[in-house]
């Protein structure tokens, strides 16, 4: 039954039914983990993060499903590499990606669908300066007592 009063519940079958992931079938991928992992990237993209413009299309050299999207209207289009938790990228993986001129974005997708993205560049790339950090100087006012 439906967490909601009303709503019928999905079959069970609907992420085989969804559009955007029959159109990731068709892409030929041999590895149905990642093209599961692209499927739900795509969802958080779409349905929670509300990025436009999100396309799946299919990468020879990796033999793996990417993603191209907008974060925002307008904005620049970025490449999204999802892959599953347990899967090992190489070098050589990270270079095919980043030649390919967009910002990219790796998405490792766990188990339980949990999705961590982290921004990949080429180079090295030079954090942000932390915020304002004040001392609160506890410790400086604090007096140490001397055992007797």
């Amino acid at each position: 039954m439906s967490g909601v009063t009303g709503q019928t519940p999905l079959p069970s079958d609907w992420i085989l039914r969804h559009p955007a992931y029959q159109d990731m079938m068709q892409l030929e991928v041999g590895d149905s983990a990642q093209i599961h992992a692209a499927f739900l990237v795509y969802l958080d993209l779409t349905e929670v993060r509300r990025w436009k413009e999100v396309l799946s299309f299919a990468c020879s050299d990796l033999e793996a499903v990417l993603l191209e999207g907008q974060e925002k209207e307008g904005a620049a289009p970025q490449i999204l590499l999802p892959l599953p938790a347990h899967r090992t990228l190489s070098h050589r993986e990270i270079r095919c990606v980043l030649r390919r001129g967009a910002a990219a974005l790796l998405s490792v997708v766990a188990s339980d669908s949990t999705i961590v993205y982290q921004r990949m560049c080429d180079g090295l790339l030079t954090p942000d300066p932390p915020g304002s950090i004040q001392d609160q100087g506890r410790r400086q006012h604090r007096k140490r007592r001397v055992p007797p």
